[in-house]
């Protein structure tokens, strides 16, 4: 699938700048690329000046079970329409690779939970997170309350009836599956 440049794709410069900006060396920003490449298809190849459509994304591995996918491209798409370029792809790669911080990770994290996009996780943003873990298992809305209220109770320490992204870092320390979901292998 996709196709191969048969040119280099990257001038060293180039590579040095993503280096610079990512958690990875030369040779896995090629590597990136070529799971970039590889959504596209005999049909439709894939160029670095590519923008992948979002359903196109859905392919990939990390992406295709996800019930975060819809956010994470979200996040990191530069488009209105949720396609990404290779730089999109390259960034969203990079925080969720295992070599990323727990900081960087949190903070797009956090961005994916913010459902409204108010800065804040409020309490309809924490209950479309548990439902999306849940999944076809349905919490009981006694549940579903009573565990919105243990989260606030450990995490909402100015009691606002939000959580910060301080709040939300906070929240991490003490439980690091929170980032689970959010881990690509290269």
């Amino acid at each position: 699938m996709g196709n191969k440049e048969s040119v280099p794709v990257f001038t060293e410069d180039e590579l040095r700048m993503y280096r610079d900006l990512t958690v990875f060396s030369k040779n896995e920003i090629r590597h990136v690329y070529q799971k970039f490449q590889a959504l596209g298809t005999k049909d439709k190849p894939v160029t670095r000046d590519s923008k992948i459509p979002r359903e196109d994304l859905y392919r990939l591995k990390e992406l295709r079970i996800n019930p975060f996918k819809d956010r994470m491209v979200t996040v990191f798409s530069s488009s209105k329409d949720g396609s990404m370029t290779f730089e999109d792809f390259l960034d969203m790669m990079s925080v969720f690779s295992e070599k990323s911080t727990k900081q960087i990770k949190a903070e797009y994290v956090f961005r994916i939970y913010d459902f409204d996009e108010d800065g804040y996780l409020g309490w309809e943003d924490i209950r479309t997170v548990i439902s999306l873990l849940t999944g076809e298992e349905k919490l009981k809305e006694t549940d579903m309350y009573q565990l919105i209220e243990n989260m606030y109770n450990e995490g909402d320490v100015d009691d606002d009836g939000t959580l910060s992204f301080v709040e939300f870092e906070n929240m991490m320390d003490n439980c690091p599956d929170i980032v689970r979901n959010f881990r690509f292998r290269l």
